[in-house]
């Protein structure tokens, strides 16, 4: 169901319950649309491969296991793997009362093929 938010394959995992947390792993070149979490933001915590993080606006960041990448709420993001690695990160959806997630549009091919 999640997919039709992704270019490419991703595999989700639900972790807990009380607090919504998933080891998302993305298979390389994949990526989210570009999304909003309202209310509550999300944290990522990467622990495998290499990926990107992008805030509409900003330069993409790369990402490694160990970063921690804190995205707080109303703010339009994407995130995924690199062109040439698998990458997984535990996302945790911070939560807030009336949060909810906003899917917007894919990143392009021509935005992705820019990211070294």
């Amino acid at each position: 169901m999640f997919s039709k938010y992704f270019i490419g394959q991703a595999h989700l995992n639900p972790l807990t319950q009380a607090i919504n947390i998933a080891n998302v792993t993305f298979e390389p070149g994949c990526r989210n649309n570009w999304h909003i979490h309202h209310k509550g933001g999300q944290i990522l915590l990467v622990i495998a491969g290499r990926g990107w993080y992008q805030a509409e606006g900003r330069p993409a960041r790369e990402l490694h296991p160990g970063d921690v990448v804190e995205i707080p709420a109303e703010v339009k993001h994407w995130h995924g793997a690199a062109k040439d690695s698998w990458f997984s990160h535990l996302a945790v959806e911070v939560p807030a009362e009336g949060g909810s997630n906003e899917w917007l549009e894919a990143v392009t091919d021509e935005e992705y093929n820019k990211l070294k």
